[in-house]
């Protein structure tokens, strides 16, 4: 039996890399039950959710562009300029579920003015934000690079 204390530390573990573990299962004993797991995946299951996050920029009456940082939902995600503060973020798939999806976005660095403000809703393939100027109206070019994150619960 090898001591554990006796192996290197990794000061900058990627996710990809792999852990021993055991996995247990409510069908009973297993033949072998030690597994290698991914510290990405541990992570995931740690956290309860899987998330898209991205920064969104829009200008004119163009579709907004995303830049994606994470994504692990398993669904492409697509953007569309449905009208004017209107945009929409697709997913390839039904992700979106009822009560265990939550939305955090905001405008980034408004060039086009201050007080700006957001609100959203979404279907099972789709979450929709509007977006609004500081006197309350919907309005284009008021997005740029802003934070914009989507999580879905287990």
């Amino acid at each position: 039996m090898a001591i554990i204390t006796t192996y290197p530390v990794d000061p900058s573990p990627a996710t990809g890399d792999y852990l021993v573990g055991s996995k247990i299962t409510s069908a009973g004993a297993q033949i072998n039950p030690t597994k290698n797991f991914t510290i990405g995946s541990v992570v995931e299951a740690g956290l309860g959710y899987t998330q898209y996050t991205c920064l969104v920029s829009q200008n004119g009456i163009n579709d907004p562009i995303a830049e994606d940082l994470k994504n692990n939902t398993g669904a492409t995600m697509t953007w569309n300029r449905i009208g004017p503060g209107i945009y929409r973020c697709n997913a390839s798939s039904p992700i979106f579920t009822s009560n265990k999806t939550i939305v955090f976005v905001n405008v980034g660095t408004s060039p086009n003015g201050p007080g700006a403000f957001v609100e959203w809703n979404h279907d099972v393939s789709y979450v929709e934000i509007n977006i609004y100027d500081i006197a309350g109206a919907a309005a284009d070019d008021l997005l740029d690079n802003g934070a914009f994150e989507i999580r879905i619960y287990s």
